[in-house]
């Protein structure tokens, strides 16, 4: 038996750990939205769940160009190649966009981005009410977006496990698994 090619473990740990990170900062907005009463205490957590993802993504985006990923099965269709690059882009993308754009929205409207005690990061832009209505128009968008690029993520990757059984979910998947021998 020979094992499937996989991510190398730090990308399988960032990837799940993000992966629930992004769940529920997706359910802590909803929630946000849902109940006035519970507001302040999940703003308490969206915000450094945010920054933390940030800081998860440069530590991902560095991992990834120090270890490309396992090349994608050579029988896989050019527009299947496509999608998946595209909505990579996609999730990268929103990864980094929604914390940077939550910060200036926060900056915008003069609220502090409190890490933990006293520990405040700077605002990123001036004071604007303008700037404030846009930005959280915009990161409301964007969450909509990440929820939809999320869930095709994850068709695909039961597509990949369940139907194609190609060994690209496994080289994702927290466990390891091994090629039947032939």
């Amino acid at each position: 038996m020979s094992d499937l090619p996989r991510f190398n473990l730090l990308a399988r740990l960032l990837h799940w750990s993000m992966a629930a990170a992004i769940l529920a900062m997706l359910l802590i907005g909803v929630a946000m939205v849902a109940s006035l009463a519970d507001y302040h205490v999940l703003v308490a957590v969206h915000r450094p769940l945010g920054l933390l993802i940030l800081l998860l993504l440069a530590v991902r985006l560095a991992n990834r160009w120090r270890h490309p990923p396992p090349p994608l099965p050579a029988d896989l269709p050019a527009w299947q190649r496509r999608a998946a690059h595209a909505s990579h882009v996609a999730l990268y993308g929103l990864m980094l966009a929604m914390p940077l754009v939550g910060w200036a929205m926060l900056s915008a409207a003069r609220y502090p981005v409190a890490l933990a005690g006293p520990l405040v990061l700077p605002p990123i832009l001036p004071h604007s009410p303008t700037a404030y209505a846009w930005l959280r128009a915009l990161h409301g968008v964007m969450a909509y977006a990440l929820f939809g690029v999320v869930l095709a993520h994850l068709g695909a990757a039961l597509v990949h496990a369940l139907i194609r059984q190609d060994g690209v979910f496994a080289s994702m998947a927290p466990w390891r698994r091994r090629r039947p021998a032939a």
